[in-house]
């Protein structure tokens, strides 16, 4: 799973408008050639984003490349169960990454195009956003 090794500050406020904006970086494919984009906006945990990257990883039997674009690095505090109101925040529980609409999340290369859009739309079931498989437009 992926985890941050340090964060400048353990615990962060939640941030105001949540899933109100457009992804302004990571909107173009990079790396590979086939792409997954988030068309909603959500956090996606790192063990979302471990789940998605098996899935990929198993339905290529190993070839070609994957490209994480996301990294999970803001910490999520949460609460042990029945406990009474105050006493503070609760511990770190998870990181997680905050994914707008028109992220680029997931990239691949050095593979067929039925076998790539096989493999992200696999992907695409284990993240908590609505995804758009998407090329590499040539110029």
């Amino acid at each position: 799973m992926l985890l941050p090794k340090k964060v400048k500050h353990r615990k962060w406020h939640k941030g105001r408008a949540r899933n109100k904006r457009i992804a302004t970086t990571k909107t173009t494919i990079a790396f590979g050639e086939f792409g997954i984009k988030a068309t909603t906006g959500a956090w996606v945990t790192s063990r979302q984003i471990e789940a998605a990257r098996r899935a990929m990883t198993r339905a290529i039997k190993r070839g070609g490349k994957i490209w994480i674009r996301i990294f999970p690095d803001k910490p999520v505090t949460a609460k042990g169960s029945e406990m009474p109101m105050g006493k503070g925040k609760g511990a770190v529980d998870h990181y997680v990454a905050v994914v707008r609409p028109g992220t680029i999340m997931f990239e691949m290369g050095g593979i067929d195009e039925e076998l790539a859009r096989h493999a992200l739309i696999l992907a695409g079931h284990k993240l908590p956003v609505r995804t758009r498989i998407i090329t590499r437009e040539f110029e």
